[in-house]
């Protein structure tokens, strides 16, 4: 028996070696040939796939035995800019395979990684309370402000759909704005503004936050990497599921001067010029973060809870914290 780890980045990488670290065998797959190391070599399958391509995974699960799948494998925001279509394709119809190959396999569990980024355009109406899966949302006026995050939406949909018609056992999580990688070539909003911070204390220069996509006004949440992974597995082995859509954040949330001010604590020789506090929220979205995102559900049905601070994970990912 095997987890299937679809996606070698980040997340997906850390997913599977935390797996590994458990004792379980893993299968990981990307569209370029993984090149994760573990000691334990011998119960880690690498293998080059396409999720697109429905009969290869169908041919990777019965290979090697596969009875879990963590689905991590998609385009991001960036990507999705360049090429709409094809990131339509790999996060809709990728996901949907990943599903329908779990229903005519019988497999035991499929958890999918999703994003808190999906409500951001319900903000402007949520009251001050924690921010539930089961955002109130308008369809038309409140949709997804990204393709990226329609996407995400349309998995959750497609894997809870799968769950009632079919009975396929799913998960999705949504992650909050995730914090990790690497410094010298991030893909996420966060990773490339800690770039950004990085460089400068680095250069002893002063960093200008003037890029709308670094700068926010009210506050916002994250979460490390490792913690997502960490997530990926309780979702794997929980029991106790019922929600089956779980938020994956601390509970905490900040606002640039804080997030800044805690960069400071791991990089003194940071100096940072600000611009006036913005009337939007995160990454350029139209509306401020009216509270964190509530955890509870992670915490009694999965036993997850976040394991880093903030402190924490900046100075893991800069390369401070011991790797």
């Amino acid at each position: 028996m095997s987890t299937l780890v679809l996606g070698a980045g980040l997340i997906g990488n850390l997913t599977a070696t935390q797996l590994l670290d458990r004792g379980e065998v893993v299968v990981l797959a990307d569209l370029s040939m993984p090149h994760l190391a573990h000691k334990d070599a011998d119960r880690l399958t690498k293998v080059r796939l396409n999720i697109t391509d429905y009969s290869a995974l169908m041919d990777t699960v019965s290979k090697h035995g596969v009875r879990r799948i963590v689905h991590t494998a998609a385009l991001l925001s960036s990507a999705i800019r360049q090429d709409p279509l094809l990131g339509i394709h790999v996060n809709v119809m990728g996901t949907a395979n990943v599903i329908e190959c779990a229903r005519k396999m019988a497999l035991q569990r499929v958890v999918l990684a999703s994003s808190t980024t999906l409500a951001y355009n319900t903000f402007g109406n949520h009251g001050p309370q924690s921010i539930e899966e089961d955002v109130p949302m308008r369809l038309l006026s409140e949709r997804p402000a990204s393709i990226y995050a329609a996407t995400k939406l349309a998995g959750e949909q497609l894997a809870l759909l799968y769950n009632d018609l079919y009975g396929v056992d799913t998960v999705s999580l949504r992650y909050g704005a995730v914090i990790g990688g690497d410094m010298e070539h991030p893909t996420s909003v966060p990773g490339r503004l800690m770039k950004s911070l990085v460089q400068s204390a680095r250069n002893n220069q002063t960093c200008n936050l003037e890029d709308p996509l670094f700068i926010w006004g009210g506050r916002e949440e994250f979460v490390d990497a490792r913690d997502c992974a960490s997530a990926n597995v309780c979702a794997l082995f929980s029991t106790h599921l019922k929600q089956r859509v779980y938020n994956i954040a601390s509970g905490e949330w900040f606002t640039l001067r804080e997030f800044v001010q805690t960069m400071q604590q791991v990089l003194p020789q940071l100096q940072v010029k600000f611009t006036s506090e913005p009337e939007f929220g995160f990454a350029g979205f139209p509306h401020q973060r009216p509270s964190p995102s509530n955890i509870e559900a992670a915490k009694l049905e999965l036993s997850f809870q976040t394991s880093h601070s903030l402190k924490e994970t900046m100075a893991f990912w800069c390369g401070i914290g011991k790797k």
